[in-house]
């Protein structure tokens, strides 16, 4: 398959190039489907849509940081470890206890598969909305094939499967084809239905274009605090003690990790870009891109920061007690399973907290 060529000097490209994902010596199968990426003639695993991808989004962080602009950080202290830890997995399933570490990874699956939403956020006419040029940016290429890209890469396309029916592969070749639980979607849905629709943090903005905004940031926070996920992941379904294919079951998240370094690197770049340009409001006023940015992402880490924790614990105990039962002494595993428990304190700052006058 052919490389990723840097091209430092050029800024555009069609949806087409953005979305080519070049030539494979040998399919990924998972899960008998056929998925997305594939192996180069040593064998190496290849990210689908990455050969005029990579290379743009390497072209647009340069040209950032040759106007002088810092690209997006997100301190990895913000990210909340994972509930059940490895260490609890790991402990559930040596009890013969495989329920709820089938429902958190089927829960993970899901949420893939609702990443190809984002192929429906609209995107505004940026001369109307932006006071500085965006020709040759990742901004000018969101419609242009970056939002369907991800979107591909998520939930799959046509009769090829993405991320969603590899995280489903990885969990049944760990655990050998695992029965699902029938309640896992429904209550997620119930959950998002609970949820109180917020204000708008920006009206002055033009809606469309704080939408995506919002949507942009939302993305890339949960694509961040993924790399936990993806950690955990491949350390529980790598461990021979407990996985039925270890090397296969490891191997399936890594590609998925590894398919998801562009989205981190389009949506920080974009972000960043905006973060660096004057936002018009729709009163005929401006208002700076780093104010809006900078705000969205700050409402998002402090919500999520708190909320994540509480929900993965949820998702995860209102079933334990009962699948507990399976194991030969229920009282004493959940004892120690909840010995395990870390105590983690989210920071006290966002870093991205709005700037206040002296």
């Amino acid at each position: 398959m052919a490389q990723p060529v840097a091209e430092p000097d050029r800024l555009v490209y069609t949806p087409e190039e953005i979305l080519d994902s070049g030539s494979y010596e040998e399919p990924l199968i998972a899960g008998g489907v056929r998925c997305h990426g594939g192996f180069d003639a040593e064998g190496q695993y290849r990210s689908p849509r990455t050969i005029h991808r990579a290379p743009a989004i390497l072209a647009w962080k340069a040209q950032l940081a040759r106007e002088g602009h810092d690209l997006i950080e997100i301190d990895r202290a913000l990210m909340p470890p994972q509930y059940p830890s490895v260490e609890q997995g790991a402990l559930l399933l040596r009890n013969g206890v495989r329920d709820p570490i089938a429902r958190s990874l089927t829960i993970i699956s899901i949420v893939e598969g609702f990443g190809a939403i984002i192929r429906e956020v609209a995107v505004p006419d940026l001369g109307e909305v932006v006071v500085e040029p965006t020709e040759g940016t990742a901004l000018a290429h969101l419609r242009g094939g970056l939002f369907e890209a991800h979107a591909r890469d998520e939930s799959g396309y046509r009769e090829e499967g993405g991320h969603k029916q590899m995280w489903e592969a990885a969990r049944d070749l760990a655990l050998e084809s695992p029965k699902i639980p029938g309640d896992v979607l429904m209550r997620m849905m119930g959950r998002s239905g609970q949820r109180k629709k917020a204000k708008r943090p920006y009206p002055q903005l033009d809606e469309k274009l704080e939408r995506m905004l919002q949507m942009m940031a939302q993305v890339l926070v949960v694509e961040v605090f993924a790399e936990g996920t993806f950690a955990w992941g491949v350390e529980l379904l790598s461990n021979p003690e407990v996985s039925a294919e270890p090397e296969a079951a490891g191997n399936m998240v890594r590609y998925v990790q590894a398919d998801e370094n562009p989205h981190v690197e389009y949506l920080r770049t974009a972000l960043s870009e905006v973060r660096a340009r004057t936002l018009r409001t729709v009163d005929g006023g401006t208002i700076p891109g780093r104010t809006v940015v900078d705000g969205l992402l700050h409402r998002i880490l402090h919500n999520m920061i708190h909320s994540r924790p509480e929900e993965q614990r949820s998702d995860l105990r209102e079933n334990l007690a009962e699948a507990m039962k399976v194991a030969s002494n229920p009282k004493a595993l959940l004892e120690e399973f909840d010995s395990l428990d870390r105590v983690w304190t989210p920071p006290d700052r966002t870093g991205f907290e709005p700037v206040t006058a002296a």
